[in-house]
């Protein structure tokens, strides 16, 4: 994980997962004016191939560059899956991935992917990241763990072996790292709310955003 120092000595006393995620204080003060990202960094935002959660075609996109073993983005996936039930049909999360924590990470988006060719793609995510500390802990898990993980929440793990190497997956592997490489992302969780980065990073600033977004277009 590569997250700001205020999640990292929050989590260094133990409170983290989704009952904990309140911890990401809140900062006084309005939101800075952030610059909504270059237009030639457009196509390197959101792929046709994107995982997208909540309606394809609301008006408020939340882009989130997600690692499955960062510690933040964990803690952070409640946060925004109670913004999306705040604003119903009018936000939605694409996923990037961005594999920072190497083997570990690499393993679990394939997971993820074979995940949704089966069509199970949101039960086996809410798992992958419930399990998160027994299989990214240490950055190589046991052979086969997060698939065990997965199986749990609906994955058939013997169609999954052969699927993870499939050359779509690999492609979107290699599609997802090289945007990380362009747009610039250096941290994760990284969100983008209809293409303006949240600056600065926070809870209070993710729900400003995306209040502030949602109340544009239905104005």
């Amino acid at each position: 994980m590569n997250r700001r120092g205020l999640i990292l000595s929050v989590l260094a006393l133990g409170v983290a997962g989704f009952g904990g995620a309140t911890w990401f204080a809140t900062r006084p003060g309005p939101l800075a004016e952030a610059e909504p990202v270059a237009p030639e960094l457009a196509d390197a935002m959101i792929r046709p191939y994107s995982p997208i959660l909540g309606p394809a075609e609301a008006p408020v996109t939340i882009v989130e560059f997600f690692d499955p073993a960062c510690e933040a983005c964990r803690a952070f996936h409640p946060i925004v899956k109670d913004i999306m039930a705040e604003h119903g049909d009018a936000v939605r999360v694409v996923i990037r991935y961005t594999p920072f924590h190497g083997a570990a990470s690499e393993e679990a988006i394939r997971v993820l992917e074979t995940a949704r060719m089966q069509d199970v793609y949101v039960p086996v995510l809410e798992a992958v990241l419930r399990e998160q500390p027994r299989w990214a802990a240490h950055g190589a898990p046991e052979p086969g763990l997060i698939l065990q993980i997965a199986a749990t929440a609906g994955l058939d793990a013997d169609a999954a072996r052969t699927q993870m190497l499939a050359p779509d997956v690999v492609a979107i592997l290699n599609q997802d790292r090289a945007d990380v490489e362009t747009v610039g992302i250096r941290q994760t969780p990284t969100f983008f709310v209809n293409g303006t980065p949240l600056d600065p990073f926070g809870e209070a600033e993710l729900r400003r955003l995306v209040a502030a977004e949602v109340a544009a277009v239905q104005s």
